[in-house]
């Protein structure tokens, strides 16, 4: 009797299931924000929260570190950790391991970040306002997903996997950007210790060691490094992340010794029901005060929303029609050109991703940072709102001709 391969559970979907749950608790977490910011007797104790110095000082360059440091730089790390993992299994044996599959994601997420980025510079002009370029660029896979989840069998599973590859190579651009745009100078001395690491854990790889303690004692390592050196310190958990083995077994490549998919799994939960919510709330609450409805017709925030709701649905959409209409790539399967319209629509939620970049592009000026997060939400929730709508009335494929 042949011996049957027991096939663990892809990675995929766990991932995708697990970022609907978060993603839902990351919208509770930014309402929720919001209503604190806002509130007489809470709002002084939020921002005195957030800004609360915990020592020690890593780097004279931010100085003491604060709440919201530890949570931007030390905890989003591991965010950008569980990204890196994501997308390394994809390229190694996903939905993105072989060309014919990578096109159309890549092809639309370079789409969705450069028509986003190219709207914000129309309205806002430039001057003092072109750092904040990349804000819409960023699609939020959590928040887009949890959007999905609401419309459960009305999502073909195509167009979720569709949504999650483009928001995985979106990500790899993300990370780019941070990591180039956003670094204004740099140590070569830390930078050279970080790479001195990075060399040990490939060593270690090379060796044949899968445990995983090694691999992420020496990640803590580099990110105290990339940290000193000037680099957004969430960058060194991509680069941990590359440096982690994978193991593949015949008939099962998702293998569960892998150690790869043994931290994918150990850190999906925790990222999707804990850091991320947490950023969220320590990133999305603003004060209202003062504010009149027209601040959302001023430069910046109009710029971000702009971005994300026209930006993002016409570089997406735009760019799956070409590449379909040329030949260059065919449409996800099981999916009507209006489930992917809406699709294009919900790509428009930037939350996390575009906060995050957001207070890279104007550190230190918080009247600036402040427009960028009513501008974020004002567009995430303008696509997520508009992209549900869609979706939930547009005729699967095949009910009539597309």
């Amino acid at each position: 009797m042949r011996a049957r391969i027991a096939r663990v559970r892809s990675a995929s979907r766990a991932f995708l299931e697990s970022e609907a749950a978060g993603g839902l608790i990351l919208i509770a977490a930014a309402a929720l924000a919001m209503l604190v910011a806002n509130l007489p007797g809470l709002s002084h104790d939020y921002f005195h929260l957030l800004h609360l110095e915990t020592g020690p000082v890593i780097s004279p360059k931010y100085g003491p570190m604060t709440v919201h440091l530890w949570i931007n730089d030390a905890l989003m790390a591991v965010f950008f950790l569980l990204v890196g993992l994501e997308i390394k299994r994809e390229f190694v044996d996903g939905q993105l391991a072989s060309w014919e599959h990578r096109r159309l994601p890549v092809v639309a997420a370079a789409a969705g970040m450069v028509a986003p980025a190219a709207v914000y510079l129309a309205i806002t002009g430039g001057g003092e306002l072109t750092p904040g370029w990349a804000i819409p660029a960023a699609t939020d896979i959590a928040f887009a997903i949890g959007v999905l989840a609401l419309l459960g069998s009305r999502a073909p599973a195509s167009l979720k996997l569709f949504l999650t590859t483009v928001a995985i190579v979106d990500d790899m651009g993300a990370v780019a950007i941070i990591a180039l745009a956003y670094t204004k100078s740099i140590g070569s001395l830390a930078l050279a210790a970080g790479a001195l690491v990075m060399a040990v854990m490939y060593v270690l790889g090379r060796s044949g060691v899968r445990s995983l303690w090694p691999y992420l004692l020496l990640g803590l390592a580099l990110w105290y490094f990339v940290f000193l050196s000037g680099v957004h310190a969430t960058v060194a958990g991509v680069l941990t992340a590359m440096m982690i083995p994978v193991t593949r077994t015949p008939g099962a490549p998702d293998s569960a010794e892998s150690p790869l998919h043994r931290l994918e799994h150990a850190l999906a939960p925790w990222v999707a029901y804990a850091i991320v919510p947490l950023f969220g709330f320590a990133n999305a609450g603003v004060s209202l005060a003062g504010m009149s409805p027209a601040i959302l017709l001023a430069p910046l925030p109009l710029g971000i929303a702009a971005g994300l709701f026209v930006g993002k649905q016409l570089g997406i959409f735009g760019s799956i029609w070409i590449a379909d209409r040329t030949g260059f790539a065919q449409r996800p399967g099981g999916a009507s050109w209006a489930q992917l319209y809406g699709v294009a629509m919900l790509a428009g939620i930037g939350f996390t991703m575009s906060l995050f970049i957001g207070g890279l592009a104007f550190p230190g000026n918080e009247a600036l940072v402040d427009e960028v997060k009513i501008g974020v939400l004002a567009g995430s929730l303008l696509s997520a709102v508009a992209g549900f709508l869609v979706l939930r009335f547009a005729p699967p494929r095949g009910a009539r001709r597309d």
